[in-house]
């Protein structure tokens, strides 16, 4: 497995202040996906675990990722993905009112809002540095549906290219190019 923090050891510092939580989408992103390798190469990292990984309910999984978040007394920069990024955009905007823990979010191959019919719950800008990659031939979402979203919530957008889902059938293996970006994320926060 390859890790590129092990090449940046001045931001390894940074990311133990924070504790990382990987918000997965549909389906729990099994043992191939980069979520899962991220999680074996950092075991700090943390999952979200869903009751029902094959029902997109968006209020129960931000509820779920809401009671992680309220055990959290350290900063957390959110690592989602697909309809995980749904999730992380509709719990901080149910916590906006509140004092939050989060402080950071890489948003990758978002779903579709509207696909789910849900664009009005993810309606929020982000009061925090964000990152949204996509792909340009992703059949969760288009490209410049995506950059879009990534305007609304005032995230930065990234164009990944052709990577499909930017999941275990893209064959990125422990995603290196993603590392970089969360720990480019992990350096702007404060």
């Amino acid at each position: 497995m390859t890790s590129v923090a092990s090449s940046l050891s001045p931001a390894l510092p940074r990311m133990a202040d924070h504790r990382v939580l990987v918000v997965p989408g549909l389906h729990g992103s099994g043992p191939g996906h980069w979520q899962s390798r991220w999680e074996r190469l950092y075991p700090g990292f943390e999952r979200v675990h869903q009751d029902h990984w094959d029902q997109p309910d968006l209020p129960g999984w931000s509820q779920r990722l809401g009671q992680v978040l309220a055990q959290s007394p350290r900063p957390v920069v959110l690592v989602a993905h697909s309809f995980g990024c749904l999730t992380a955009v509709h719990r901080a905007a149910a916590l906006a009112q509140d004092i939050s823990p989060l402080v950071g979010a890489l948003l990758v191959a978002p779903a579709d809002p509207d696909k789910f019919d849900v664009s009005a719950a993810v309606r929020y800008r982000l009061p925090f540095p964000a990152v949204v990659v996509a792909s340009r031939d992703d059949p969760w979402m288009s490209a410049p549906r995506a950059r879009q979203w990534a305007h609304q919530w005032g995230a930065r957008f990234v164009d990944a290219g052709a990577l499909g889902h930017i999941n275990a059938d893209s064959g990125l293996g422990d995603w290196v190019e993603g590392q970089q970006l969360l720990l480019d994320l992990m350096g702007q926060l404060k």
